[in-house]
Order: C-alpha cells, then structure tokens, then sequence
C-alpha cells in the first residue's frame, strides 16, 4: 500500500535536486503556477488526503453513499483523468517557495505521514468515509491512492513547466 503513493513522492524528492529556486521561482505567466507553486501544490493536497485518511481511519460512523462513476473509474484504474482541472482559487493563492528546504521539508513530512497511517489504512472500516468533491464518498485506502494518484497528475503539468523553464532559459 505504501509503495506507490511514497514512491510518487520520493520521486519529487529526486527531481527537486534539480531546480535551483530561480527555476523554483519562475512563473512564465501571472495565471500559471511555477514549478514551486506546483510542489508546495502537491504537498498540501496530500497532506488534506492525509487528514482524511486520519478522519476516516478514527470514524465510527459508516456513510452508505459511494463513489462517482468518475470516483469509481480513477481508483479502479488507479490514474486521475487526464484533464486539466481549474482551480477556484487564482494560481497566486499558491505560494511560490522560499527556499528548496522549505519543498523537502513539507515532501519529508508527507512520506513520514504515509509511513504512518499506511499501517492503520487496512484496519480501517471501509464504510467510514469522507467526501471528494469529484470522485464522491472515499475511504481510508481510497485517499491513501488519492496521495499517489494526484502527485503523479500533476507530473505532466511539471513536464510541460520544465519545458517553459527551458524556452525562457532560466537556470
């Protein structure tokens, strides 16, 4: 269980060593996030599906509701849909890193997290949910895939940011 989401994550651990923070930094456009923008992203949805799978693992109140068609084809297929999702929130409601440490230390935290919890996801009662707004009632092992599942989404978005960076020839 721990394999894949951890592993999605120690990847963006790697590729971080990559980046100097100008890169980091570098917004190609006001309505577009940067590469750091995109890593302090990651980060804080996975520490959101982190705490539902807290909420859901310590629940005692089953929920009878399920998943959406769409809910249910992305775990089957463990891959979220390859569209672009807007946003409510502007793309500067996400900030830009301080420093690289500042990535390591919220992606150490998320691995430690997942460690964690990744013991109690197969204890927990299945029918004890929280809502997705997209992918409708999830689980504890759901939301333990979602982490997995979101950070590897948003490897294409990184891909094409790294091609901007390389456009504007920023190192």
């Amino acid at each position: 269980m721990l394999n894949d989401s951890s592993a999605i994550i120690e990847q963006y651990m790697r590729n971080l060593n990559r980046y100097s923070i100008e890169q980091l930094r570098f917004k190609g456009k006001e309505n577009v996030w940067s590469v750091g923008q995109m890593y302090i992203h990651v980060i804080e949805v996975a520490k959101e599906y982190i705490g539902h799978i807290e909420t859901c693992t310590k629940a005692t109140y089953e929920v009878p509701e399920g998943k959406t068609e769409d809910g249910t084809k992305a775990l089957a297929e463990k891959e979220w849909p390859n569209i672009r999702v807007k946003l409510e929130e502007p793309p500067n409601a996400t900030s830009n890193p301080e420093s690289k440490d500042e990535i390591i230390a919220g992606l150490e935290q998320v691995l430690e997290k997942l460690a964690y919890w990744a013991v109690y996801v197969d204890e927990a009662n299945p029918a004890c949910k929280v809502r997705h707004g997209w992918f409708g009632w999830l689980n504890a092992r759901d939301w333990f895939e979602m982490v997995g599942m979101h950070s590897r989404h948003h490897l294409r978005q990184k891909a094409k940011l790294d091609e901007k960076l390389a456009e504007a020839g920023i190192r």
